[in-house]
């Protein structure tokens, strides 16, 4: 692995999409994985695109109010919608997508709202582990970053 390691996460999960547990080694997630009723689960538990959905709208929130110290200007107060689409893709396999609803309430200007979404997009290890690998579409205060 290349640079040091700062923190390592530890789940351990049985029984998969279908019937599965998640816990992590710490006791702060414990959670029943279930298929969502449109996979014709009962939703009675999470799922894996609603864990990375969570996981990497936070991590980006975090990447921008960082971005919005570093470039001084106020982007503490950003929220983040993240929808993580799974998809079919070819050859009968699976693929996600990302949709991120950025709004920074205290940005009015629009080139600086989309210059702290495009630089956190280089910071956010999530968007790094995605990039060329997952389609990740961007609105920023109501509308999409080019």
């Amino acid at each position: 692995m290349a640079g040091k390691v700062l923190y390592t996460a530890q789940a351990h999960v049985e029984g998969g999409r279908a019937d599965g547990r998640a816990k992590t080694t710490d006791g702060q997630l414990d959670v029943k994985i279930r298929p969502p009723k449109e996979l014709g689960g009962d939703g009675e538990g999470t799922n894996p695109e609603e864990l990375f959905a969570a996981g990497f709208a936070a991590c980006f929130e975090s990447a921008m109010s960082l971005v919005g110290q570093r470039k001084k200007v106020e982007a503490s107060d950003a929220r983040v919608e993240s929808k993580v689409h799974l998809m079919t893709g070819e050859d009968r396999n699976f693929v996600l997508g990302v949709e991120m609803d950025v709004t920074l309430p205290s940005i009015d200007d629009p080139e600086a709202a989309r210059d702290v979404v495009r630089t956190a997009h280089k910071v956010c290890p999530y968007s790094n582990a995605t990039r060329g690998n997952i389609d990740v579409a961007f609105t920023v205060n109501g509308e999409p970053l080019e």
